[in-house]
């Protein structure tokens, strides 16, 4: 779509932008960001700062699940928030996640995108934040929306052979994601954790240092008025079960040593899941077993005696239906899925064979390095396909409508179930109540608008 057409449904005044057409800006929408996703550098920020300050104008506005942790910290709802990676399709996908939000009174739920995922689906975080943003008023969404960096990792090799370039590039991310308007951030430290120290806490140390250290800087540059949501983490996921001595040691390490404000609102713990679900030969995925008395035990110890929302879970997307109603049951604040929304999306029989197959050859020549001796091609595919979303992004994009729609129907009818499942159903009502939503405006480039 050419940008000139913006000038008759918005308008550039001196106190930011005004809305004149609302009905003619949501069809005007899926041009507008397909052309910022595709422009070149230059533009594509300038129409990316353009539509997220649409979107506040519309009021779908970024905001810090903060303050809806710290009333979880004091008295538990009964609903676990999911935070959802959208790796793929991101801007149907977002539609759909607002479509069913919007349908079942959903305020609870956030889109979130980890360090490594930012990387392998070409989303830095201005365009993940206004491809989310441009679905929101596409679908007439307005309240909070919750954005988070997700897994914001110091990678061990990295850091063991370079301390300060490994901090400094995760400390750069931060910058950039806070800029994009990411108000939720977890910090995950935990690949630091010195296991070969006789005491938990001196194992914990180098965790719970660096975790303070990239929280202060999240402190000192949140916008005034905005007390962006941290997250810490324990146990790295895929490894061995968290336990309550492993959480005391390393949030009362924190609190001794974090000294800049507000400390961290949950706590990431491993109780028996890994990233994208366990894989075998044939392709299909193992069964996973969770434990939920541990993760019970968690969340309450972090509530009680931290003051934190509770315990968050990894990896939990390739989980059985049935075993969703355990999160809130069990008081887990938050769940992160992501890889069960990438396979909905890939397995669907209404995705092309020749599309699904055209994606297949360029990850086994791209990434042919990355196949390990003893997997088998099947095993291959589904831990890799996942990088078959950025550097493929416009074939995806451009996939007919026919197409896309009947998969968008599948991916509704899982966050139909997640949000059931997960009891954040009118969740609207405590989310307008404990959450702030002060905006933040970012200078545009009027020119942008014709």
């Amino acid at each position: 779509m050419s940008t000139s057409r913006l000038k008759e449904v918005v308008a550039a005044e001196r106190d930011g932008i005004k809305i004149k057409d609302r009905k003619g800006l949501s069809a005007l929408m899926d041009g507008l960001i397909h052309e910022a996703v595709f422009a070149d550098e230059e533009k594509k920020k300038g129409l990316f700062l353009l539509i997220k300050e649409i979107a506040k104008a519309c009021g779908a506005v970024p905001a810090s699940i903060q303050g809806l942790y710290e009333e979880m910290g004091r008295n538990y709802p009964g609903f676990t928030v999911p935070a959802m990676n959208i790796r793929g399709l991101t801007y149907d996908s977002a539609r759909a996640v607002f479509r069913k939000a919007l349908e079942k009174k959903v305020g609870a739920f956030i889109f979130e995108i980890a360090r490594s995922e930012i990387g392998y689906t070409k989303q830095r975080p201005l365009e993940y934040s206004a491809v989310v943003l441009a679905a929101a008023v596409r679908e007439g969404f307005q309240g909070p929306v919750f954005i988070q960096g997700d897994h914001f990792q110091l990678v061990r090799k990295n850091f063991l052979s370079d301390p300060a370039a490994e901090t400094g590039y995760v400390k750069g991310l931060i910058r950039e994601a806070v800029e994009a308007e990411f108000y939720n951030i977890d910090i995950d430290s935990s690949t630091l954790a010195a296991l070969e120290k006789p005491t938990l806490k001196e194992q914990q140390r180098p965790n719970f240092e660096k975790t303070a250290e990239l929280a202060a800087l999240i402190r000192e540059i949140q916008p005034k008025g905005i007390e962006i949501s941290v997250g810490g983490e324990i146990g790295e996921i895929g490894k061995k079960n968290s336990t309550p001595d492993e959480l005391k040691a390393y949030l009362d390490g924190f609190r001794e040593t974090f000294k800049a404000g507000r400390g961290l609102s949950k706590l990431s713990v491993q109780t028996g899941t890994s990233h994208g679900g366990v894989v075998l030969p044939d392709g299909t995925l193992a069964k996973v077993k969770i434990d939920f008395e541990t993760l019970r035990q968690l969340s309450d110890m972090a509530r009680k005696d931290y003051g934190l929302s509770g315990a968050v879970q990894h990896g939990a997307s390739t989980l059985p239906e049935e075993a969703f109603h355990m999160f809130p049951e069990t008081g887990t604040s938050e769940v992160h899925l992501a890889t069960g929304f990438q396979n909905i999306i890939y397995d669907s029989r209404h995705l092309p064979a020749d599309f699904r197959e055209e994606v297949y050859k360029f990850i086994k020549s791209e990434y042919a390095k990355e196949k390990k001796e003893d997997q088998t091609e099947e095993q291959f595919i589904y831990s890799t396909r996942k990088k078959g979303f950025g550097p493929m992004k416009k074939n995806w994009w451009d996939l007919p409508a026919a197409i896309k729609g009947p998969i968008m129907k599948e991916l509704e009818d899982k966050f139909e179930l997640l949000f059931d499942k997960l009891k954040v159903v009118n969740t609207v009502e405590i989310v307008k109540r404990t959450v702030k939503t002060p905006m933040v405006k970012k200078s545009i480039d009027t020119s942008l608008l014709g």
